[in-house]
């Protein structure tokens, strides 16, 4: 591959991602980090990206389009999801964060009975109220991502009204590190749902996974539960005992 092939790929990957580190550059590209690290750098001179912290970004980030990520990985996600809404329990009271993953749980609740659902995505707000036997709340908030994605201050404090048996959530990366990564405007949103929930059940497809993220939503040890299509390292594992891990 001659290096201006490696640096089309190099920005196909961070349109799509946003913000990655070199070793999932190198791990994608299939150089060495000194190859990488020397296209990286006259990228950066060229001002077509910025650099901290082992990572890379967009010198003008823009977000992934909400329309684009539905569509993305959506087989991947579809099972996540059913897998996810089998661990809803009857008479359960259970979050749900605003996210294309997590929205896809929707369809696999309807015959829960006495079911409640908390949530700030009006796709499944709109999805499971016409439905007798689910109780929905709408936390309400300022639309972020039209049509369905909401937050900010009004959705933080409504949330805090509430407890819950479950908390399930998914975001755009989880470095090796075990950080997971999001969007800063979700990310107290998220917080309070897991703060005032009995478990946390994180849901991620392999193509998050090693992705560095400019704001951190929480660690991986705060998570009771990871269901991935992702073989995670025994390694990694070992490092969050109390963790399950589902690999699908």
């Amino acid at each position: 591959m001659y290096k201006k092939e490696r640096i089309d790929k190099i920005m196909s990957i961070l349109c799509e991602k946003g913000y990655v580190n070199v070793k999932y550059l190198c791990d994608e590209l299939g150089y060495s980090k000194a190859t990488v690290n020397r296209d990286l750098n006259d990228m950066e001179h060229q001002k077509m990206v910025k650099r901290s912290y082992g990572a890379v970004e967009l010198t003008e980030n823009k977000d992934v389009a909400l329309e684009f990520r539905y569509h993305k990985m959506k087989r991947e996600k579809m099972k996540i999801s059913k897998f996810a809404a089998g661990l809803v329990k009857d008479g359960e009271t259970i979050f749900i964060d605003a996210s294309s993953t997590t929205e896809f749980m929707a369809p696999y609740l309807v015959k829960k009975n006495n079911l409640t659902v908390i949530t700030n995505n009006l796709a499944i707000v709109s999805y499971l109220s016409g439905y007798s036997n689910i109780r929905v709340i709408c936390l309400g908030g300022e639309v972020m991502e039209p049509p369905s994605m909401m937050s900010g201050d009004l959705c933080v404090r409504n949330a805090m009204i509430y407890k819950a048996d479950k908390f399930f959530f998914a975001t755009h990366s989880i470095d090796d590190n075990g950080e997971i990564g999001g969007g800063g405007k979700y990310n107290l949103v998220i917080d309070v749902m897991a703060q005032n929930s009995r478990q946390v059940i994180y849901l991620t497809d392999h193509t998050k996974m090693n992705l560095a993220s400019n704001t951190v939503v929480m660690t991986v040890d705060r998570v009771d539960m990871v269901v991935s299509d992702y073989k995670f390292s025994e390694e990694f594992k070992k490092r969050y005992q109390n963790t399950k891990f589902i690999e699908l």
